[in-house]
């Protein structure tokens, strides 16, 4: 089921929240206020929350997963093989447990099912209706181990992501109240109202724009004014974050803080440690990450927010609501890759927000994507083909005997390796390869009008689809079944070129099930080129002349059904040099080598 963008509807959940953090133990407490507003068509008699710190416990879901996949994860989440959340003790563990929750001043009960909190509510909320809920809650932060965390391997204090009781998503599928088994997460656009108070020699960044800057100062202070320092040995810090669905925050003692105005754009923030290694790395960082910012809002839509921070910490780089969390003991080049991907996530996960547990490649691969051609630019790569990375992973992929089709759940690979490639590789190459399909200018444009439409509203694959058949005039239902909810692999190859008289015939096969449209290259002796295409049927359309400054002869339909197809060339085969499907290589075809007619 899909829905039209003139009837989506969104929940919203407003967040007050004002929290204490003892930096010695690590421990927390807080209190959250919440108000809710049901924007469904359904009366809603429970809710559910995210616990997600109480995955970080031996014995826990995420601990028995990795201690049961053949590839665990490695970004310091085992050690010698082994779970590290199985060796974490009393202290070391992480937990987030409500102390008390009311609705509308009424004791609620509720029930703490590990990293899921169960409420039954007093009051059933009404389509249109609202609701307040007040939690006292308390919360450990555990040592380092999957984004979140204490006393990273580089020495960050605190990497606050997924720290507070998070209302689950509810939308036209139901609830989303999925356990923490180490994916990725979604989450309830709204308004976040913030106050952290901790020792005051830590440095703060994050999520959110600071509101008492003149008492906090750490370079947050308009520049030439006095700052008001708060009394005693700790410090309130106030930040609020307008329709964001994540509030994260990142504190260490020996933070460095840079800000840049990007040009007719938001203020970046650059918190990193105070380390002579690493700061001629994130002084140069900092041009480029504008560039960053100017090209994602050039070729996707405007960057709707007044701040971006880039924050060492972390076990990797991991996107947040205005805001990454990224490691830092990088070379630049790595340092500059990592910011780039974080940052266009910014576009896929914050604004458009796509479920990642359902569809993570709709994320991870168009973010991979667009963060591809962005490099390729702002850091010179000049690769004809900028996704070459993405190919070779989706071919390993294919070719692998591990598969599972993208449609399968996040936490439901067999393999790390599967999802890894099916949501990164295969999900940037579903974009690079749709170029390859309708046009590369139609792919932007569907791109740019895909973002437009669907900002704020989590789309589906569907709508991405919708939109670009919109902008091609094609029929593309086809690409997004065989591409995404199978197997399927494409591989079409030359099958022979033969003498016909004064001419000569080609004939292709198809070996693959997927359908695709096909281009040819002809190479001939004397050094003259002309392309053709051979539409796909199911279609209805045709693209654009990919190769402008070449002839292009538009053959018939090949109907899928049909293994083979052959066309004729008006010259001699003893005239041809060389006949070539695909010379772009966007389309995925896992076997090159039959793409390839030479002449002896």
């Amino acid at each position: 089921m899909a829905q039209t963008t003139d009837c989506y509807w969104q929940q919203h959940v407003d967040y007050t929240m004002d929290v204490s953090i003892d930096v010695k133990s690590f421990q927390y407490s807080g209190t959250q206020k919440l108000v809710y507003t049901n924007n469904s068509p359904d009366t809603l008699n429970r809710i559910y929350y995210h616990l997600f710190f109480n995955a970080f416990q031996p014995g826990s879901e995420m601990d028995i997963r990795l201690q049961n996949i053949t590839d665990p994860d490695s970004r310091m989440m085992t050690a010698n093989q082994t779970s590290r959340i199985a060796a974490l003790n009393e202290s070391e563990m992480g937990y987030l447990h409500p102390v008390s929750l009311k609705q509308d001043g009424q004791t609620v009960s509720f029930l703490e099912e590990e990293t899921v909190l169960v409420v039954d509510l007093v009051n059933p909320i009404p389509p249109g209706g609202k609701t307040t809920l007040d939690m006292d809650f308390k919360g450990q932060v555990p040592l380092q181990v999957r984004r979140a965390g204490r006393n990273s391997s580089e020495g960050v204090a605190l990497s606050m992501s997924q720290w507070y009781p998070k209302l689950a998503e509810y939308d036209f599928e139901g609830w989303h109240a999925d356990p923490y088994i180490a994916r990725e997460f979604h989450g309830v656009w709204g308004d976040f109202d913030v106050k952290l108070t901790l020792d005051k020699k830590y440095v703060v960044g994050g999520s959110g724009y600071l509101q008492n800057p003149q008492e906090i100062g750490h370079g947050y202070e308009t520049p030439g004014t006095k700052v008001k320092k708060q009394k005693g040995k700790t410090m309130t810090w106030h930040f609020k974050a307008p329709m964001v669905h994540d509030f994260m925050w990142a504190a260490d003692p020996d933070y460095l803080h840079d800000t840049l105005q990007v040009e007719n754009g938001p203020t970046l923030h650059f918190l990193y440690k105070n380390n002579p290694e690493i700061i001629e790395n994130w002084k140069k960082l900092q041009p480029k990450t504008a560039e960053m910012m100017q090209f994602f809002s050039k070729n996707i839509g405007s960057y709707p927010y007044k701040q971006y921070s880039v924050i060492q910490g972390g076990d990797g780089g991991m996107e947040y609501a205005m805001s990454t969390l990224i490691t830092g003991e990088r070379k630049f080049g790595s340092l500059v890759g990592v910011t780039a991907h974080e940052m266009a996530h910014s576009w896929f996960q914050h604004i458009l927000a796509t479920n990642e547990s359902k569809h993570e490649w709709m994320d991870e691969g168009f973010t991979t994507f667009i963060s591809s051609l962005c490099m390729n630019e702002i850091m010179d790569e000049n690769k004809d083909n900028p996704f070459e990375n993405s190919y070779r992973g989706y071919y390993n992929l294919a070719t692998s005997g591990k598969e599972q089709p993208q449609t399968t759940h996040a936490d439901r690979y067999d393999l790390n390796f599967a999802y890894g490639q099916a949501a990164y590789s295969k999900g940037a190459v579903f974009l690079a390869q749709l170029g390859y399909i309708i046009g590369q200018d139609k792919l932007m444009e569907t791109i740019q009008k895909y973002y437009e439409d669907f900002k704020f509203k989590h789309p589906v694959p569907n709508d991405i689809k919708r939109t670009a058949e919109k902008v091609s005039g094609m029929e593309l239902d086809w690409y997004l079944t065989d591409w995404t909810q199978t197997t399927n692999t494409i591989d079409y190859g030359i099958k022979e070129v033969v003498a016909d008289g004064e001419k000569t015939k080609v004939t292709l096969e198809r070996i693959g099930s997927m359908p695709m449209p096909i281009d040819i290259l002809v190479v001939y002796a004397d050094g003259s080129q002309e392309t053709l295409y051979a539409p796909l049927r199911m279609m209805r359309g045709e693209k654009e002349n990919p190769y402008p400054s070449l002839k292009r002869t538009t053959l018939e339909d090949w109907p899928w059904a049909f293994p083979t197809y052959s066309f004729s060339l008006d010259k001699p085969k003893a005239n041809i040099k060389a006949v070539v499907i695909d010379p772009s290589q966007l389309m995925a075809d896992i076997n090159a080598q039959n793409n390839i007619w030479q002449a002896q």
